[in-house]
């Protein structure tokens, strides 16, 4: 059985590599509403995937308006795949199979 990454287990951190995978980008504030945090929260966890090179952080001006945007890199989406395939492990364990 696979290892889990403990840099993705953390809850919101799987939660926002969850939100990141089918997209190429979310903006900070659509990630922070949507998983319910503060934005200090958000910011801490964003900077330990970030620090692990799981997700990128770029900052844009659109109509005067600066965002800060958020993406999971190449590694980013590997690193998720391998930490699901292991829990998947788990849970076919525990369902006996």
């Amino acid at each position: 059985m696979s290892a889990l990454d403990p840099v993705i287990h953390a809850p919101l951190r799987l939660q926002l590599c969850g939100m990141l995978a089918p997209v190429d980008e979310v903006e900070f504030a659509v990630a922070r509403d949507r998983l319910g945090v503060a934005d200090s929260v958000l910011s801490k966890h964003v900077s330990t995937l970030a620090e692990a090179g799981y997700v990128r952080v770029r900052k844009q001006t659109s109509d005067g308006r600066r965002s800060t945007l958020i993406g999971l890199t190449r590694d980013g989406r590997r690193a998720l795949a391998a930490h699901l395939r292991s829990l998947q492990a788990i849970i076919d364990a525990a369902d006996g199979g």
